[in-house]
């Protein structure tokens, strides 16, 4: 396997224009996380790491420049050194595949455009990518936003390549917001709901008062009971009132407890990275309507499914090797979609990562995808385009 370590744009610039010319593909990779998703594919690994290191930060203007290659652990511990934190949660696909946690770049994170559990309040990479520069798939150098919090001008290219899984362009620095953090976090607990009273207890947090950050659902597994969080942040004496008003709101679901740190810490971690199901060979990543949750779930219990939910029942981690239709179908029912994170080669050589589109959204895609990439150099067949459109 050819893997291009570039350094600078002019390297990516000559790298792509050569590929173009001879009709090579090449597979964009940050810390690796993530190469274990989707279809086996041949093609040159171009390592993007050399792109490291912080470009510019402003903690009294929130904003913050870094090259793409830079580890997103670095890139937290830097914003939590000032007191801050990146505005959206991110999510590190690592331990999913055995890896440790943090070894993702934060390009590679925006590229994949999923966060974690706070995405319900927070938003998402998409929503907190100011600007970035690149080389699109031509060989060109382009640059899109800015350095501002606002700011309007032309297309609102950041959201297109936040999520484009490096289908269009190699960023080579990119611009975050970033906030403060948040002072006091206490996390609220409920024992025992099924996924049904779990998912109206979740509802009801969500919709009063009580201006929950994160909201997710453990059932019964590993011989530890069922138990639904409730996530509070913000300064101590809103958190104080918060937190009390809590236990009235649900008083219908059950008794709420607050968990210590020590312990909600670790949970949250272990829902957000899915550990309880890390045996199940086949994992799916189910987003869907809240209130479609307790169905969806229901349908995979009799079958051997393992589940958690997160976003407040909003996704669904779920661990099933039975038939992948059966998910896609049930997911697409319940008015969402499954995207296959975790399978033997076999199943991803077969089912694509990304749940189907009907055929006008994949001709719209290519659409776009050609013209940041005429010659095709990132189709490295990783996506199963082919087998896509319905």
């Amino acid at each position: 396997m050819t893997v291009h370590r570039p350094t600078t744009a002019k390297d990516l610039e000559g790298l792509f224009a050569d590929a173009a010319g001879r009709g090579g593909r090449l597979e964009l990779r940050g810390g690796g996380s993530k190469a274990a998703i989707g279809a086996a594919r041949e093609a040159e690994i171009v390592d993007l790491r050399g792109f490291a290191g912080v470009v510019d930060y402003d903690p009294p203007e929130l904003v913050l420049t870094v090259r793409p290659g830079t580890p997103l652990a670095e890139v937290e511990r830097l914003v939590a050194d000032q007191g801050q934190m990146l505005a959206f949660e991110p999510f590190d696909h690592g331990p999913l595949f055995g890896q440790a946690s943090g070894a993702a770049t934060i390009g590679g994170v925006v590229a994949a455009g999923v966060a974690g559990s706070g995405r319900l309040t927070a938003g998402g990479a998409r929503d907190h990518l100011l600007g970035f520069t690149a080389v699109s798939g031509r060989g060109e150098r382009f640059v899109a936003g800015g350095k501002v919090v606002k700011n309007v001008t032309g297309y609102d290219l950041p959201k297109l390549v936040a999520g484009s899984w490096g289908r269009l362009a190699a960023i080579t620095e990119l611009t975050l917001k970033v906030l403060p953090r948040p002072r006091v976090v206490r996390t609220m607990a409920i024992e025992g709901l099924g996924a049904e009273a779990a998912q109206a207890a979740m509802a009801d947090a969500m919709g009063g008062p009580a201006e929950i950050a994160a909201a997710a659902h453990r059932p019964p597994l590993d011989g530890r009971a069922a138990v639904t969080l409730f996530r509070v942040q913000g300064f101590a004496p809103s958190v104080e009132a918060r937190c009390a008003a809590l236990p009235r709101l649900l008083e219908r679901h059950g008794h709420t407890v607050e968990l210590p740190g020590d312990e909600a810490a670790p949970l949250w971690a272990s829902i957000g990275r899915a550990e309880a199901l890390a045996d199940a060979a086949t994992l799916w990543r189910v987003a869907l309507p809240p209130s479609a949750a307790p169905g969806f779930v229901a349908a995979f219990d009799p079958l051997g499914g393992r589940w958690l939910l997160d976003w407040a029942g909003g996704l669904v981690w779920l661990g099933f090797d039975g038939d992948p239709a059966l998910v896609r179908s049930m997911a697409e029912a319940a008015g969402g979609h499954a995207m296959l994170l975790r399978g033997p080669a076999e199943l991803r050589d077969r089912v694509p990562m990304q749940h189907p589109r009907a055929a006008g959204v994949m001709a719209l895609e290519a659409r776009v995808r050609r013209a940041f990439d005429p010659a095709g150099i990132f189709e490295t067949g990783r996506f199963l385009d082919h087998v896509h459109a319905h």
